[in-house]
């Protein structure tokens, strides 16, 4: 719902099935680097793979950052949009298993702080299990993925997780004199490692970490030969404890005290809303929900809704203003009511002119359509007021006997309110026919407020 903003650059963000190995996202994410840089209005390529060294940016492994800096425009292959370049990128970054989601580097941290959605379209599955909850999620993801519009659809999968489970032989440790808590210590530091103390370095504070060395832990079989203390000498963990492989969620979301999946939805050439309400006629039709789920639409499609209701009120009250204000000053009903209706019809133009511009509405297109009816609001007073000027001069001096006399008095104050009409009609046509033509950053947000007018 909200216009693009042209950051200068642009956000690639492919996602890989769970499970992927850190040595092949490296490999993949050079692969990407290497084909983005081969297009002429780059300048540089830079990603990462899994999260960075802060606590607010829990990105697996499987969720790839790669941002994209361009050129200036200027320096584009003739006739190329922003659109055309990523419809471009994303035909040549075709990844098998690894959709993919484009967008502004800046608005999708925003997007992601405020929603947690890093596209578009985010649709949130609430539920009980993480089991049925991916379920679900992938039957919506096959869906969406019909409708037109679409350009990547990938739902979460958090339950493909692997984990080494631990279980252990409660009798046999009792007769080696161990206590589970023992056992535990020895798998906690051997494997997860355990803090014995810190460094102090000035005012900063690092914990000093111990296990095992990568060679003694990266396989099963290493694993069931650690040794353990005993009264009568070290033993191998396999002896005390079972070791098994079990698979499970690799993590876990909830909003409001229940377990949530995401499916991310990237859409081109298609309103917000109008895709939306496709989409949910493809899901209805398509996705049987089971009881205890629900879903809730997300992302930018969130923010439409909240506006489509800020502007039910706001619209008619503002309406509502304008219509008293021109009551106040012209004192005639009638006349206000004229001024009203020309509204409108100044509105069918600026209608023409966003389909031919191909401009979606937005909240910046409502600012713009606000101002206009202002700006003709404005100049239907002007009109009205040298109607009534030219009708009191000729009732003044005895010439308004038939209605010829009136039709020529009409006509008389419509050409003389010409000049002040022109003054500001074009006054505002010259101020904002630069913008129309502006490819700066920022650029397409004005152009949508400036089209209207």
């Amino acid at each position: 719902f909200m216009p693009p903003l042209n950051e200068g650059s642009i956000l690639y963000m492919p996602t890989a099935p769970p499970g992927m190995s850190e040595g092949e996202a490296v490999k993949v994410l050079q692969s990407m680097d290497a084909r983005l840089k081969t297009f002429p209005e780059v300048t540089s390529v830079f990603g990462k793979a899994g999260r960075a060294s802060t606590p607010t940016d829990p990105a697996p492994l499987s969720m790839a950052e790669i941002v994209v800096l361009l050129k200036p425009r200027d320096q584009w292959r003739p006739g190329l949009t922003w659109d055309g370049l990523v419809k471009e990128m994303d035909a040549k970054m075709q990844y098998p298993g690894m959709p993919n989601a484009w967008w502004m580097p800046i608005q999708t941290r925003t997007e992601m702080l405020a929603t947690g959605i890093r596209s578009q379209l985010g649709i949130k599955v609430f539920g009980d299990s993480v089991e049925e909850i991916q379920k679900t999620a992938v039957a919506i993801e096959n869906a969406v993925s019909k409708v037109p519009g679409t350009r990547s659809a990938y739902a979460e999968r958090a339950a493909g997780g692997f984990f080494a489970d631990f279980e252990i032989d409660r009798p046999e440790a009792a007769r080696h004199g161990l206590l589970v808590k023992d056992i535990n210590d020895v798998i906690m530091s051997a494997i997860g490692g355990r803090n014995i103390s810190e460094t102090v370095e000035g005012r900063e504070r690092y914990p000093i970490n111990v296990r095992y060395a990568r060679e003694f832990r990266d396989d099963p079989d290493t694993l069931k030969n650690v040794l353990i203390s005993t009264q009568s000498g070290p033993i191998p963990l396999s002896q005390v404890a079972h070791l098994k492989f079990k698979t499970g969620p690799s993590m876990l979301r909830s909003e409001g005290g229940k377990l949530v999946g995401f499916v991310f939805v990237d859409i081109a050439d298609r309103p917000i809303a109008e895709y939306v309400a496709d989409a949910k006629k493809a899901v209805h039709s398509e996705v049987s929900i089971p009881s205890g789920q629900r879903l809730e639409w997300a992302g930018q499609f969130k923010y439409f809704e909240r506006a489509k209701e800020k502007l039910t009120l706001v619209v008619p009250i503002t309406l509502a203003l304008v219509f008293f204000l021109l009551y106040l000053n012209t004192k005639s009903l009638t006349e206000t009511i004229i001024v009203m209706l020309a509204v409108p019809f100044s509105l069918v133009g600026a209608i023409w002119l966003l389909y031919l511009l191909g401009y979606n509405m937005s909240v910046a297109v409502w600012v713009g359509i606000i101002a206009l009816a202002g700006l003709d609001a404005e100049t239907g007073v002007v009109m009205l007021l040298y109607l009534t000027l030219a009708h009191k001069r000729r009732e003044r001096s005895g010439k308004l006997r038939s209605f010829q006399d009136l039709e020529d008095s009409i006509v008389e104050g419509a050409a003389q309110r010409i000049r002040p009409k022109l003054m500001t009609v074009l006054t505002t046509m010259i101020g904002l026919v630069p913008v129309l033509w502006s490819t700066g950053t920022g650029a397409d947000v004005m152009k949508r407020i400036a089209a209207p007018m």
